[in-house]
């Protein structure tokens, strides 16, 4: 069933679990995602990317979750992640997203409240939630160009922050980085504790990918509700296709069906899936 943050954050915030955000595009994704999230009695979060939305994105992504999430009986959030343009994150809202995230951590700090209040507005009056991000978290795009130095997010700052936006859900940093770690990071937990006690609304850690289970699990103990996870379902499905390919190479093919080639594609993924899920306390709670 697709909801919204509001209707799957309070619960894991209440009860001491992070809900799984996984960024997908096409069917192999969604499918396995999501049948690995039914099975595992998690509530998820499907996210996409600008770029994966452009040209028929929106009918293809957008349209094919709204499609089969009431097929499902755990909740299921389609959200928009890291938009940074208005006119592109009322678009996402008008074509099916539950939610949105506005990405205004690189302005200046009453920048970033003017716009996000902007958003917030237009999603509200549509019944859509928001997330918003304050601090920066940095690290590698998924083009592999460089995002910039994270920039740790002011205890001081979040409570007006809130207050002034109305968000539903704020995105902290906390020494995280996207994409693939050039070496292990070390969580600010304290930094995080502080945030935690002055927030109204519950926290997303962005960069969830190759995080140490240790600090990833102390980070969701102390406040973390959302997150975001995208490099290491890269990493799966590459070695999926890897096995793939390297079965057809023993077996003497140049065809082989879909349902082979993709077998090991959707099992390497779901594997990942499964763990991540578990990682963040999120199975047996629907």
């Amino acid at each position: 069933m697709l909801t919204n943050l509001n209707n799957v954050l309070p619960d894991a915030r209440k009860n001491g679990y992070a809900v799984p955000a996984f960024d997908c595009i096409e069917d192999i994704m969604i499918r396995t995602i999501l049948d690995t999230a039914e099975k595992g009695k998690s509530p998820v979060i499907l996210m996409s990317l600008r770029h994966d939305l452009e040209g028929r994105g929106f009918n293809y992504i957008a349209g094919l979750i709204n499609e089969v999430a009431p097929h499902y009986e755990i909740p299921i959030v389609l959200h928009l992640d890291h938009a940074e343009e208005l006119d592109f994150i009322k678009k996402a809202v008008d074509n099916g997203f539950s939610s949105v995230m506005y990405d205004g951590s690189k302005l200046p700090f009453k920048e970033n409240i003017q716009n996000t209040r902007e958003v917030v507005e237009y999603a509200h009056n549509k019944g859509v939630t928001v997330e918003a991000e304050l601090g920066h978290v940095g690290g590698m795009n998924v083009d592999g160009s460089r995002e910039g130095d994270s920039k740790l997010t002011e205890a001081e700052d979040v409570e007006k922050f809130i207050k002034e936006t109305d968000v539903d859900a704020l995105a902290v940093s906390i020494g995280t980085a996207h994409g693939v770690y050039e070496s292990e990071p070390e969580l600010n937990i304290e930094r995080l504790k502080k945030i935690e006690k002055v927030s109204s609304v519950p926290l997303v850690l962005h960069g969830g990918s190759g995080t140490p289970k240790k600090q990833l699990q102390q980070s969701v103990k102390n406040g973390i509700t959302k997150v975001n996870i995208f490099a290491d379902l890269r990493i799966a499905i590459y070695r999926g296709l890897c096995q793939s390919v390297e079965e057809a190479k023993k077996e003497g093919r140049i065809d082989p069906t879909p349902q082979d080639l993709f077998a090991p594609i959707k099992s390497s993924l779901s594997s990942t899936v499964e763990n991540k899920i578990g990682m963040l306390y999120a199975n047996n709670r629907v």
